[in-house]
């Protein structure tokens, strides 16, 4: 039987002195390392991906080890050093972390609930005499929240003054911030306002944390919306009422009204005021005295925001019927009148 006398490596060549005769062949390192004895050095198969996650999910970093043998895997938070496991047991005292290996080459780092605090660098780290390592990061993703104490709450003021209304929003990335009417309205401004208008199909938007409204007027009155977004779901608003304070102002289409008797007739008076005015009707024939809703008389008012339209119905107008009809509207603010003369039309007998 043949047998092998030595063994001699050179540079990746085997060589086998068989009785008098060297045999030499090239052979793989793998090879040499069996054939020697060598031990492996444990490598990482793959880079650590880095993961993004929104806040309060699971993330996953894993960790791809080949011929680890008898050496160790740990993680540790890169920025603080923090060891978090070894192999399969966890150390750090944090619950939310845990640690799965599939029983071949990887090994896992599981964070449940992730916080902010998570956002960060993780080390895969094996225990060979010269340390080896790869890292992976982990950006954590949160939703915009309106800070209900850094903006305003529902505001008034009066007509001609400035206005400043705030919203701030926190979240990662940076939430912006959009103001829109909710009436879906344009939003005036001055251009001294320094604040970009954007025209959309459903209105108009305005961006930044502040939206400031010089001489307000009261066509600005209404709800406005702060929307608040960073593509991560769900956006988030508030809704902002202006109140703009004015004294009434009353106007008539018709200051003259002429109708036949026995009929129905109708006066109207256009009505703004804020804040929402007392209104009535008088009659100057009887000594100004309030007309009421009853058998001769129908009232009603029909109210749009700062509007009201106040309707007088003079029922079965009869020769008694013939004057000067007031609508007065007044408020903490002022009160404001006017007058139409109703006359009777004579019919040919």
């Amino acid at each position: 039987m043949t047998s092998i006398c030595a063994e001699l490596y050179v540079c990746g060549t085997l060589c086998l002195y068989m009785c008098g005769t060297l045999y030499c062949s090239v052979v793989s390192n793998e090879i040499l390392a069996v054939s020697s004895g060598a031990k492996l050095e444990p490598q990482f198969m793959e880079p650590i991906e880095n993961v993004t996650v929104v806040v309060g999910r699971e993330a996953v970093l894993s960790c791809v080890v080949d011929n680890l043998d008898d050496y160790r895997v740990g993680w540790l938070k890169s920025d603080t050093q923090t060891i978090l496991s070894l192999q399969k047991r966890v150390v750090t005292h944090n619950t939310r972390v845990s640690i799965t290996h599939d029983e071949h080459r990887t090994w896992s780092l599981h964070i449940k609930q992730v916080k902010e605090t998570d956002r960060g660098c993780y080390m895969c780290q094996i225990n060979t005499p010269i340390m080896k390592n790869q890292v992976g990061c982990l950006e954590v993703l949160v939703p915009p929240d309106i800070m209900d104490s850094e903006t305003s709450a529902d505001t008034t003021v009066n007509e001609g003054e400035n206005v400043n209304l705030r919203c701030r929003a926190v979240g990662y990335p940076q939430p912006e911030i959009t103001w829109r009417r909710e009436d879906g309205r344009t939003i005036r401004l001055q251009p001294a306002s320094g604040t970009t208008i954007i025209n959309l199909k459903t209105g108009e938007e305005v961006r930044g944390e502040n939206l400031t409204l010089e001489s307000v007027s009261r066509q600005q009155m209404g709800a406005y919306l702060c929307i608040a977004s960073n593509q991560v779901p769900p956006t988030v608003s508030k809704r902002i009422i202006l109140s703009v304070n004015f004294s009434p102002v009353v106007s008539v289409n018709e200051q003259l009204i002429g109708s036949p008797l026995g009929k129905d007739v109708t006066v109207e008076c256009r009505v703004e005021a804020f804040p929402h005015s007392v209104n009535y009707w008088q009659k100057e024939e009887f000594k100004e005295e309030m007309l009421l809703k009853g058998d001769k008389y129908n009232i009603r008012e029909d109210t749009d925001s700062y509007r009201v339209t106040m309707v007088l119905t003079i029922k079965h107008f009869t020769n008694e019927d013939p004057g000067h009809y007031k609508c007065i509207s007044s408020n903490s603010l002022g009160q404001a009148e006017t007058v139409v003369n109703v006359y009777a039309i004579e019919t040919p007998s």
